[in-house]
C-alpha cells in the first residue's frame, strides 16, 4: 500500500473517530433530555396521578427503588396534601422491599413524627422494627442489630397493642430473644471446650436468667451442670440439676444431667440446701411459679 493509502485509511479513522464521538455527545444530551422532561411532566401532573404513578412501579427490587423516589416526589410537590401523607408511609414501605433498610427507618420515623396519631402510624414503627429484624445475621456475628430489632419490636407492642401488628411484632420479638439467647450460648459452648468454666458460666447464667422464655434454657442448665460439675462446686450443680427437672424434665438435656449428677452420687430431685447463691434464688422463684 503506498502513502496515498495510508493517509486516506488516516483519515477515514479520525473522521469515524469524530462521527462516534458526536453520537455519544448526542445520545448523552438526548438521555439528560428525557430526564429532565420526565420530571417536567411529573411537576406537572396532580399528586393522585403521581402516586399511582410509584405505585405501578412496585415490582421487583428495583422498581421499588424507583416507586420510592416517585412516592417522595408527591410529597416534595404538594407537602400539605392527603396523598403527600399517604406517599411518606408508601415509600417507607417501598424503601423495605428494596432493602434499602436505611431509608425505609427515615422514612417511616419521618410519618411519626408528622403523624403520630394518624392510624397508620402502627404500621410506620412495625416497619421501623422490620428493618431492623431483617438485617439480623447468623448467631456468630455482631448482635447489635438484633438489640436494636428487639427495642423497635418492643416499642411496636407497646404503643400499638391493639393494632395488627402487634400479634407479629410479639412473635418476631420471641425469635429475637432466642437469637439473643443463641448467641450467649455459642460463646458459652466455646468456653466450656476450652475448658474456661468460669466464663462458660457467666455466658450460660445470662440465659437462664435473661432469656428463660427462650428453648435453649434447658441446654443453658444442662451445661452449668456440667460446669460445676468441672469445677467441683457439686451443691451448684445438684441446684442447676434440681431447676433443669422441676421445669424440663421431659427433655434430653436432664436426662444428660441425671445421668451426669446420679453418676457422683448427687440427688436431682431437690436443690442443694448449701449455698445463698444465684441458683437458689431461681429455684425458689421456680418452686413458686415465678420462674417460668
Amino acid at each position: 500500500m503506498g502513502p496515498i493509502g495510508v493517509v486516506a485509511i488516516m483519515a477515514l479513522q479520525g473522521r469515524t473517530f469524530v462521527l462516534l464521538a458526536t453520537t455519544v455527545a448526542m445520545l448523552a444530551t438526548a438521555g439528560c433530555s428525557g430526564r429532565g422532561k420526565q420530571e417536567a411532566s411529573l411537576d406537572g401532573l396532580p399528586p393522585e396521578a403521581i402516586f399511582k404513578r410509584a405505585e405501578a412501579q412496585l415490582t421487583g427490587r428495583r422498581g421499588a427503588e424507583r416507586a420510592a423516589t416517585t412516592f417522595t416526589e408527591v410529597e416534595r410537590l404538594y407537602p400539605y396534601s392527603e396523598w403527600a401523607k399517604r406517599s411518606v408511609i408508601m415509600s417507607a414501605f417501598a424503601y423495605h422491599q428494596a432493602k434499602l433498610y436505611e431509608e425505609s427507618r427515615a422514612a417511616a420515623q419521618r410519618y411519626l413524627d408528622f403523624y403520630p396519631a394518624d392510624e397508620d402510624a402502627a404500621y410506620a414503627q412495625y416497619l421501623i422494627a422490620l428493618s431492623f429484624y431483617d438485617q439480623i445475621d447468623q448467631v456468630s456475628r455482631d448482635q447489635g442489630v438484633t438489640f436494636q430489632a428487639l427495642q423497635a419490636l418492643r416499642a411496636t407492642v407497646e404503643r400499638y397493642p391493639d393494632s395488627e401488628y402487634a400479634t407479629s411484632a410479639l412473635l418476631k420479638f420471641d425469635l429475637t430473644l432466642d437469637h439473643l439467647a443463641g448467641k450467649e450460648m455459642d460463646i458459652g459452648r466455646y468456653y466450656l471446650k476450652l475448658g474456661h468454666f468460669g466464663a462458660a458460666i457467666n455466658r450460660f447464667r445470662v440465659v437462664v436468667e435473661d432469656f428463660q422464655t427462650t428453648t435453649h434454657t434447658p441446654e443453658a442448665l444442662h451445661r452449668l451442670v456440667e460446669s460445676y460439675l468441672s469445677l467441683g462446686l457439686n451443691d451448684d450443680a445438684q441446684t442447676a440439676g434440681a431447676i433443669l427437672g422441676h421445669n424440663f424434665q421431659g427433655t434430653d438435656w436432664y436426662k444428660d444431667s441425671h445421668v451426669l449428677l446420679t453418676g457422683r452420687g448427687i440427688s436431682t430431685e431437690e436443690a442443694s440446701q448449701k449455698g445463698e447463691g444465684w441458683l437458689k434464688r431461681i429455684w425458689r422463684q421456680s418452686i413458686r411459679g415465678q420462674w417460668l
